[in-house]
């Protein structure tokens, strides 16, 4: 098993990536990226608690052709969005060929504590692989790949970022209550049905025998 572990700087206020964050689809890094279903949203002890299943596709390399016959991957996202303590909290894991490689990924959004108008994201994967004679190989690839997708991600996030807040206007940190709580549940609604109507045909696909 490989660990990785990696630290950003995000100079917006933690509602504001929060918002973000359920709009970070599509950005230019994310071509990868295929469709969003919301599956789970409720409020849980005035918590946010989101699932939610992406379905995206990667290049793989010949030699990982013999154990994998396909470039689509569906991935499991949940999330807990804290408005009080001002955390987001994130848990990704891939559900097809898990055997081949598993990557499970924790990231942690949270404001900063030397600037409020700043978040800071920590990011945690483990790679694994059950395939033996190869995992040792195989975990290498998948960090190298992850390592180099986890820059990308930051990329693209702030891609969304500057065009949602293209003058840097902070929304005010100084108390969080229920009208915030609100704001962050709706623009987590509006972005769940429009990720719906984009992946209806893979979820048609996952239930065939539903009318």
């Amino acid at each position: 098993m490989r660990f990785f572990e990696s630290s950003n700087i995000f100079n917006y206020s933690w509602e504001q990536v929060v918002q973000g964050f359920w709009r970070r689809y599509p950005n230019p890094n994310s071509n990868h990226v295929l469709s969003e279903d919301t599956v789970i949203r409720e409020v849980q002890a005035g918590k946010l608690i989101s699932k939610r299943l992406l379905s995206k596709t990667n290049n793989i390399p010949n030699w990982a052709k013999r154990f994998i016959n396909t470039t689509y991957v569906y991935i499991v996202e949940e999330s807990i969005v804290d408005a009080k303590n001002k955390i987001l909290v994130t848990y990704t894991r891939n559900l097809g060929f898990t055997k081949v490689m598993s990557v499970t990924e924790k990231v942690i959004y949270k404001q900063s504590d030397e600037n409020p108008m700043k978040t800071v994201a920590t990011r945690y994967a483990w790679i694994d692989s059950q395939v033996r004679g190869f995992s040792k190989a195989i975990c290498a690839f998948g960090y190298d790949r992850f390592k180099k997708n986890a820059h990308k991600m930051v990329g693209g996030f702030n891609f969304v970022l500057q065009n949602m807040y293209p003058n840097q206007q902070v929304i005010p940190t100084a108390h969080t209550n229920i009208k915030t709580a609100n704001k962050l549940k709706d623009a987590a609604k509006n972005a769940s049905e429009l990720a719906k109507s984009r992946a209806a045909p893979i979820y048609a696909s996952l239930h065939p025998n539903q009318s």
